[in-house]
């Protein structure tokens, strides 16, 4: 097993009393998270529950909740003792909130509990648990734990000072092209064989479409659903405009706005909001949209490798910090501002003329600096951030 950066918060959280809840889209290493974390519990009196095993389900289909403590007894876990429970995607039991909340506030049970889904454990979850519980969201791999799973050595530095370094680029750029082509799912990332690498994305989609849509949406048509999935992603990086998606797509504007919104809630799909600071010379409203893996990208859409590159770069930002991007009406764009100071824009090949006009964009926007990321190696010329290096 290979280690995640959250696995130190976590870790962390276990010694606290409130609930940890770990939220992603599905195989990116909830599951794992939770074992690992019970291996780090000394004490015994622990149990764990498989919540898509029916007859784990059929435990918490009662209204008396101490019968639910009693079934818990009946797994080994001795319920008048400080005890830890473990609980694996919650969102398949409609009324685990309030279980959850009458176990932790009756009795001394530390639970750990699994979801996919953001619109359930941020809402109904939250509401219900308010004060009794912390938040840990689950992404596929950054690129830095993406070469932690490949045994590849590298290290972890601050990158918006870099300049292209070309020992660096001609060591790792094959990993890099393969974190581009086919993302950060972890088994996906393990696995060498292309072929499989792709059936194994298919499969994630599917479950996503057919289990979790099923599961926690009340959408008519999963074609729909197919459909605007395939449609978003051939618009990465592109200004979201509801009104020719939805007529596209032949659905009302409101259907697609709560897809979208739902999708971005399962974590499928990201939307990039704007920096504006004078509504009368930029854009104020549209976001851009990016979806969460390069790998699912990859199978959705027959995108340009440049539009790839630019949604793997959009990943790796979003793990250091605060990203919106920067757009005057006059169609000039900064891709990428980070935490509101640094601006980024991404080239495949970067060049000096470039760089001059981030600059000069960068000062209208009152931006301190603008850096380049690039994917391939240019002639005489270093002066930017190369992608892999964003880690």
């Amino acid at each position: 097993m290979y280690p995640r950066k959250i696995y130190h918060q976590l870790e962390a959280h276990l010694a606290t009393p409130q609930v940890t809840v770990i939220t992603g889209m599905r195989r990116t290493g909830k599951t794992t998270a939770v074992k690992h974390l019970m291996e780090k519990i000394t004490s015994k009196n622990k149990i764990y529950i498989d919540l898509e095993r029916l007859d784990n389900r059929r435990i918490f289909d009662q209204e008396n909740y101490d019968v639910i403590l009693n079934s818990f007894g009946q797994l080994g876990l001795d319920t008048k003792q400080k005890a830890y429970v473990f609980l694996d995607e919650i969102q398949l039991v409609k009324n685990m909130p309030s279980i959850i909340k009458y176990l932790y506030d009756t009795y001394q049970i530390k639970f750990v509990v699994t979801g996919s889904s953001s619109y359930y454990l941020k809402n109904l979850f939250s509401e219900s648990l308010a004060g009794r519980k912390k938040i840990f969201e689950f992404y596929p791999l950054d690129f830095s734990e993406f070469l932690t799973f490949k045994n590849i050595s590298h290290k972890d530095e601050t990158f918006i000072n870099k300049q292209f370094n070309l020992a660096e680029y001609e060591r790792l750029r094959g990993y890099y092209e393969e974190y581009i082509a086919y993302g950060g799912f972890p088994k996906v990332v393990m696995t060498n064989n292309i072929a499989e690498k792709k059936e194994l994305l298919f499969d994630i989609l599917d479950s996503y479409i057919n289990i979790d849509i099923k599961t926690l949406a009340d959408f008519r048509s999963l074609d729909n659903v197919s459909k605007l999935l395939k449609m978003l992603s051939q618009r990465v990086g592109a200004k979201l405009d509801y009104a020719k998606i939805s007529r596209l797509a032949g659905i009302s504007r409101e259907t697609a706005m709560n897809y979208i919104d739902f999708f971005e809630k399962t974590y499928i799909i990201f939307r990039e909001p704007v920096l504006a600071n004078n509504p009368d010379r930029e854009i104020v409203k549209a976001r851009k949209i990016y979806f969460c893996d390069n790998g699912l990208l990859d199978i959705l859409s027959d995108l340009s490798g440049g539009a790839k590159f630019e949604n793997a770069v959009f990943n790796q930002l979003r793990h250091h910090g605060k990203i919106q991007y920067y757009s005057l009406k006059s169609g000039r764009e900064i891709d990428f501002i980070f935490d509101g100071k640094i601006g980024f824009e991404v080239k495949e090949t970067p060049i000096e003329q470039d760089q001059k006009k981030l600059d000069n964009l960068c000062q209208d926007a009152g931006i301190l600096a603008g850096r380049l990321v690039g994917r391939f190696a240019t002639p005489n010329f270093s002066n930017y951030i190369w992608g892999g290096e964003i880690r």
